[in-house]
């Protein structure tokens, strides 16, 4: 019979000599830092058409209930709410909870007899 010679591989790669080994970024922390990043509350954006109508419709919404109405969305998504309708007292606004964006507005007397539909849930401000 012959004599087979095994070699043994180290698992850990070579360091060269005067070289500190580079250490690389876990992919646990890169996952961790997008998981915080996503639990984050979202700022809301204005699409361009619900901007052409917040002009059109001379609707404006202070700093104030623009906060209040961010805060309102992001606890509706919070709880599952992908499209909701935001009623306000001079306004109606559609807006993506997925997406944290204002789709659409119009003032309250336009949205008196309107059928809303493709929203599963609705945020009432005062």
């Amino acid at each position: 019979m012959d004599n087979i010679n095994l070699h043994r591989i180290p698992s850990q790669p070579f360091v060269r000599q005067g070289q500190a080994p580079q250490l690389t970024q876990s992919p646990t922390k890169a996952f961790l830092d997008h998981l915080n990043e996503a639990m984050q509350p979202a700022a809301l954006k204005i699409s361009k058409h619900a901007s052409d109508r917040l002009a059109e419709r001379n609707i404006h919404i202070s700093e104030a209930e623009w906060a209040h109405i961010t805060d309102k969305v992001n606890e509706a998504k919070s709880k599952g709410i992908k499209e909701s309708l935001v009623l306000m007292e001079q306004a109606a606004l559609i807006v993506s909870a997925k997406n944290a964006t204002v789709i659409t507005a119009m003032d309250r007397m336009e949205a008196k007899d309107q059928l809303f539909t493709n929203i599963d849930g609705t945020i009432v401000l005062s």
